[in-house]
């Protein structure tokens, strides 16, 4: 049996596996860059510097603690699954909304904004001190994305 274009136009295989081309990832990758550049709130800022700051110090090669229920609850209040499962077209449409909401009106909505960010950090740790990255499906990459929004930031 042949490859077939699905319908998120991904090449599915014989065994109904979903592949991406490294050009999809890297056009979404390239998004998330692209995030990093455009006007970013200082509390991305902040978290960005502390993230890249800790990131070339230990290397996350402490081991670092799993998110709490009351940081999960938090995630589905806004719709966001765990980094674990989400793809880069995913978490750059959630960068996207936390930036907009980060320069809200809404004190609640920027101050939740604020702590979307950091729990997603807090993920990204976990799986990078745990070497989870080495372990994940290829089209759950969004803590690439995520990674890549950080260090344009610091990088800026």
């Amino acid at each position: 049996m042949e490859n077939t274009l699905n319908f998120f136009g991904a090449i599915a295989n014989e065994n109904n596996n979903i592949e991406f081309s490294e050009e999809d990832l890297r056009e979404d990758l390239d998004t998330s860059a692209l995030l990093a550049k455009a006007s970013v709130p200082y509390s991305h800022r902040r978290i960005a510097e502390k993230y890249v700051l800790l990131k070339n110090i230990c290397s996350f090669q402490i081991v670092q603690p799993r998110i709490t229920n009351i940081e999960k609850n938090l995630l589905n209040k806004y719709g966001f699954r765990t980094l674990e499962s989400t793809t880069i077209s995913q978490v750059n449409k959630e960068i996207a909304k936390l930036k907009t909401w980060a320069v809200s009106m809404n004190d609640e909505l920027r101050a939740e904004s604020e702590e979307l960010l950091k729990i997603r950090v807090k993920e990204l740790k976990f799986m990078l001190s745990n070497n989870y990255t080495k372990k994940t499906n290829e089209m759950y990459k969004g803590y690439e994305a995520l990674e890549t929004y950080l260090v344009n930031i610091h990088k800026k």
